[in-house]
């Protein structure tokens, strides 16, 4: 498994999603009044505004607030907001790759460049790194869906790509132009996912130890607290020891 669903894992555990609540549920409102906003306002006929609810519902953001960043978009009132990727290294020259939403792209630069600059990383051109991943469809359920073999039989007959099953659930990959059909085909066997969207996935990743594992960790939850940043994808991978150590 890659170092930042790793990450996310241990923050998880550590508590730490209560303490952003608020920043998360901001930026996946912002997500929202986009896509509402490059599409139609209504989820039927708006495949990526169907997810964007869909995946805010998942981290139960209330229902007014996503009806407010609806309305916000219908509206006219909404800040145009310009979608960039920032690529970079990070400590131990792993690859990291950064996808914001902003209103200013000065501001935003600015920052991503400090946070990399501080973490002892640099922010390099766009495709110094994104070659070393894929774009792919990422679906994501929660174990009590059921267990590894019925969830492999159900991607597979949807179309999917692969499949890793753990104890914190089950996370189904396929082509990322095949994930609103792959997502509906799901839908109808294991019911709604908890996730989808489109990530970047690691060919290959890189193993680190426990000192460069920690400063990874940093760079990636100040990018992560950034308002402009929206996903930070990385190629780190941890070894069960480590990861132990972390957790801890």
């Amino acid at each position: 498994m890659a170092g930042h669903s790793q990450f996310k894992n241990i923050m998880h555990r550590k508590g730490r999603q209560d303490a952003v609540r608020s920043k998360m549920f901001s930026k996946l409102a912002r997500e929202i009044t986009v896509a509402a906003k490059t599409g139609m306002p209504e989820p039927s006929m708006n495949p990526r505004l169907r997810l964007a609810i869909q995946n805010a519902k998942a981290q139960s953001m209330p229902k007014d607030n996503i009806e407010r960043a609806i309305k916000k978009a219908a509206g006219g009132d909404a800040e145009n907001y310009d979608e960039v990727r920032y690529e970079g290294y990070g400590p131990g020259g792993v690859a990291v790759i950064v996808e914001a939403l902003t209103d200013n792209r000065n501001r935003t630069a600015s920052n991503v460049r400090s946070i990399f600059s501080k973490a002892g990383g640099a922010l390099g051109e766009t495709g110094s790194v994104s070659f070393s991943f894929d774009r792919v469809g990422e679906i994501v359920y929660k174990p009590e869906v059921g267990d590894a073999d019925k969830v492999m039989e159900a991607a597979i007959e949807a179309g999917a790509e692969d499949v890793v099953s753990d104890e914190n659930g089950h996370t189904i990959i396929c082509g990322f132009e095949d994930l609103g059909e792959v997502s509906k085909a799901l839908e109808a066997t294991l019911g709604e996912a908890d996730t989808v969207k489109a990530v970047w996935k690691p060919q290959n990743t890189v193993p680190v130890d426990e000192e460069k594992a920690q400063s990874l960790m940093k760079l990636i939850e100040n990018l992560e607290d950034d308002d402009d940043v929206q996903n930070v994808y990385s190629n780190f991978e941890v070894s069960e020891e480590v990861m132990a150590k972390l957790s801890a």
